[in-house]
């Protein structure tokens, strides 16, 4: 069954690179308006497609509901008319998701996406409902967030397809599971499948993946937009050379375990305007493992800004 195209518009718009950028917070918790408009400026600035706001890495999911809308708010005034915006919605309530979908329209975001509830396991049924409801509030192009390593859900094949039955919204998904071969059946389904580890795009690429939704392309835009565009070209040389660069950019994302406060790091001293910290209790980098972080930025070439392409 294709996904519906009554509310989801040109479904053919949605591929490429979508970075999922931080947030970042002052020090009252309140959202850091320069710097997150930098960030988006930065990756703009490279190429990129779209972007996936409030996500993982963006803290999303311990916002609260003045947090997400002011990030909508700041993402649809960014990016509109210039890239796609998709907003994350996801929260541990309904009516908490419901909200930031909401906003996320009346920003002008480009579409919502949203993870299954956060700390209470859903059954089947119950996550059909919620993505109803949520998809609902907004009726803009809707993504699942295909999340189970936090949620304790996977959406498998044919629980996507009951979804996509109950969801004339959805569009396409964001597949962070471990079951790497469900993306072919995805995109069988006619959903716009988008990869969620940075290490893995052209291999995605190849199984009809459409783009990559991860925080390792936001620090190295250019790296995932010169994948892309040579996949898209048929130069797989150049492709499997940025996929290489990639996955050194992604281990780097991932050390210390602590990608939120990594990326901010990177874009602070790239931007030259501070990010901050993550929000209590993600976990936070030592100083002597930013030192490391930076060192290992700056040997990767990610710390100075690039012409635009």
């Amino acid at each position: 069954m294709a996904a519906s195209a009554n509310r989801n518009g040109d479904t053919g718009k949605w591929k490429g690179v979508f970075p999922a950028v931080p947030t970042p917070f002052n020090d009252d918790g309140s959202i850091n308006e320069p710097a997150y408009r930098a960030i988006l400026e930065d990756n703009i600035s490279h190429g990129v497609h779209g972007f996936w706001s409030a996500g993982g890495t963006g803290e999303g999911a311990i916002m609260n509901d003045q947090q997400r809308t002011t990030v909508a708010r700041i993402t649809g005034e960014v990016c509109q008319g210039r890239v796609l915006a998709i907003m994350h919605v996801g929260a541990p309530t309904t009516e908490s998701a419901m909200k930031a979908a909401r906003a996320a329209r009346d920003s002008g975001c480009a579409a919502i996406c949203c993870v299954p509830p956060i700390v209470y396991k859903a059954s089947d049924k119950t996550l059909i409902e919620h993505y109803q409801r949520v998809a609902d509030a907004a009726d803009l192009p809707f993504f699942a967030y295909n999340l189970p390593q936090m949620t304790q859900l996977e959406i498998v094949p044919p629980l996507m397809e009951k979804i996509q039955k109950a969801v004339p919204q959805l569009t396409g998904l964001k597949h962070s599971a471990p079951a790497f071969m469900h993306l072919q059946a995805y995109a069988a389904m006619g959903l716009r499948a988008f990869i969620g580890s940075g290490q893995l795009l052209l291999p995605a690429l190849t199984y009809g993946g459409i783009g990559v939704v991860d925080a390792p392309p936001g620090v190295a835009p250019w790296t995932y937009v010169e994948l892309f565009d040579a996949w898209e070209a048929g130069d797989i040389d150049t492709a499997m050379a940025r996929q290489a660069d990639a996955i050194a950019v992604t281990d780097l994302v991932r050390m210390f375990g602590t990608a939120a406060h990594n990326v901010k790091t990177i874009f602070g001293a790239r931007t030259g305007v501070d990010c901050g910290a993550p929000l209590a209790p993600m976990p936070r980098l030592e100083d002597d493992q930013k030192r490391v972080i930076l060192a290992r930025a700056e040997e990767l070439g990610l710390l100075k800004a690039r012409v635009a392409v």
